[in-house]
């Protein structure tokens, strides 16, 4: 007898895996002043990860929106958790993204709303699983017909009478 490798059960999970595409809730209510500290937390890590210097960051983002510079003073206000009230647009927030090339921050911004940012080939990933699941319905409905027997009943209409 050989001895077959224990599999796990599909519904057993490894405590010590993180999803790869974690299911998210929108929370209840929004906290502003956690988020936006989140958000200046996020960029100044953005920049740290970064293999450009702040006034690099600054440069780009300012060749992005068209503008003839953007202060490094500017970028240090965005993500100066002191500086409350400093909030970054949207339109240089995405110039920010692309000048880090932090493409991680738009899914922490809607994390909270209990959306996921998928990136490139992982929209197809999403659409396999979504047919997978069409299809296993579709199994599931054809079983159910299935288990009832179909009787035929055919009416000779086309066949000679003998009287």
């Amino acid at each position: 007898m050989t001895h077959k490798p224990n599999k796990p059960h599909p519904d057993q999970f490894d405590l010590f895996q993180e999803a790869l595409f974690p299911v998210r809730v929108a929370t209840a209510t929004i906290d502003l002043d956690r988020f936006r500290s989140k958000i200046k937390r996020a960029m100044a890590q953005a920049i740290r990860e970064c293999p450009h210097d702040r006034p690099v960051i600054a440069a780009r983002m300012a060749q992005y929106l068209g503008l003839p510079n953007l202060s490094k003073a500017t970028l240090d206000a965005y993500t100066a958790e002191s500086k409350a009230r400093h909030d970054i647009s949207l339109v240089r927030f995405k110039a920010f993204v692309r000048a880090t090339g932090a493409n991680w921050l738009w899914d922490m911004i809607v994390s909270e709303d209990g959306l996921l940012v998928l990136e490139g080939d992982e929209a197809r990933l999403a659409e396999i699983a979504r047919l997978q699941q069409e299809q296993k319905d579709l199994v599931k409905q054809l079983k159910t017909l299935r288990s009832v027997p179909v009787v035929i009943r055919r009416h000779n209409t086309g066949g000679s009478s003998t009287s």
